[in-house]
C-alpha cells in the first residue's frame, strides 16, 4: 500500500474465523484469515496491525461485518452479514441464486435477485446444523478438520437425529462407547449437518442455483453430501469463503462488482 492510494477494507469477524479483504477500487489486492479467538476485540486490533504492517491504515475506507462487527472500532461503518454476505454473493456468482452460508455460530439462507437481497432466514437457534458442531465433533473423535472429512468420505452414516447440539453430542458418545468404526461416525456428523441445512432450505424456499459460502464450503465432500441431500446441484467458488468480507469490502467502496483474485 502507498499513501497516494486509498483502500477499502471488509473485516468480517466470524465466531470462529475472521476474514479480512482488501480493494484498491477496482480489484481484490489483499485478503487473510485470522482465528477469532476469545476477544473479538483483540482480533480486530490483530487485523489492524496487519493491515498497518502491510501500508499506511489511514488512507483506508473501512466496513466491519459478521457476528462481532461491533468489536470493530475503527470501522467507518458496521454493516449486517446478510447485507454483505448478499453483496459478496452476488459478486462471486453473478447471478440470481440462493446462498446458504453455513458459518460456525449459525446458518444463513439469503436469496440474492438483481443483485439485492430479497429474503433470509437466520438459523441461530442451535449448533447442531453449524459449521461448530462438525469442529466439536472432530475433537471427541480425535481428528483434525481435514481428517474429519477425509475419514467421513470412507464410512457409512450412522444416525445422528436429535436436533439439539446437546443431545445429538449425546448420540456420538453413544456410538463411540459402543465401539462403532470412527470413519462411520464422522459420515453421521457431516450427514447430519447437511441434512439439517437442507432442510432448512427447502422449507425456507430456493430461488435460482444454489451455492455455498463461509466455511464449509472448502470441503468438497460436504459439499457433495449437501447436494445430495437437497436433491440438486450446489455450487460454490475459491473465494467464497470470504464472502462476507468481500461484501463489506465492497460496500466500503461503493461497487457491486471488483476482479477476484
Amino acid at each position: 500500500m502507498n499513501r497516494e492510494q486509498k483502500y477499502f477494507v471488509g473485516i468480517d469477524i466470524g465466531s470462529t474465523a475472521s476474514k479480512t479483504v482488501v480493494l484498491d477500487g477496482e480489484s481484490v489486492v489483499d485478503f487473510f484469515t485470522l482465528p477469532t479467538g476469545w476477544n473479538g476485540r483483540q482480533t480486530a486490533e490483530d487485523i489492524r496491525r496487519k493491515l498497518s504492517e502491510k501500508g499506511d491504515t489511514e488512507q483506508m475506507r473501512c466496513v466491519g461485518t459478521g457476528y462481532g462487527r461491533v468489536c470493530v472500532d475503527y470501522a467507518d461503518k458496521v454493516v449486517t452479514e446478510i447485507t454483505c454476505h448478499g453483496k459478496g454473493g452476488w459478486a462471486l456468482f453473478g447471478k440470481n441464486c440462493t446462498v446458504i452460508d453455513v458459518g460456525g455460530q449459525d446458518t444463513k439462507i439469503i436469496k440474492i435477485e438483481d443483485g439485492q437481497v430479497r429474503d433470509f432466514l437466520m438459523n441461530d437457534k442451535c449448533a447442531a446444523g453449524t459449521g461448530k458442531f462438525i469442529e466439536v465433533m472432530a475433537t471427541r473423535l480425535g481428528v483434525s478438520l481435514e481428517e474429519m472429512y477425509r475419514i467421513a468420505k470412507e464410512g457409512t452414516p450412522l444416525a445422528i437425529s436429535a436436533m439439539c447440539t446437546v443431545f445429538a453430542e449425546s448420540e456420538v458418545i453413544g456410538h463411540i462407547g459402543a465401539g462403532e468404526k470412527r470413519e462411520d461416525i464422522a459420515a453421521g456428523v457431516i450427514s447430519s449437518v447437511a441434512v439439517r441445512v437442507a432442510n432448512l432450505a427447502t422449507r425456507f424456499g430456493i430461488a435460482g442455483d444454489v451455492v455455498l459460502t463461509g466455511g464449509l464450503c472448502g470441503s468438497p465432500y460436504f459439499l457433495e453430501v449437501l447436494s445430495e441431500k437437497m436433491g440438486r446441484s450446489v455450487e460454490t467458488h475459491p473465494f467464497a469463503r470470504y464472502a462476507g468480507a468481500l461484501g463489506a469490502a465492497l460496500t466500503a467502496a461503493g461497487k457491486s462488482t471488483a476482479k477476484l483474485p
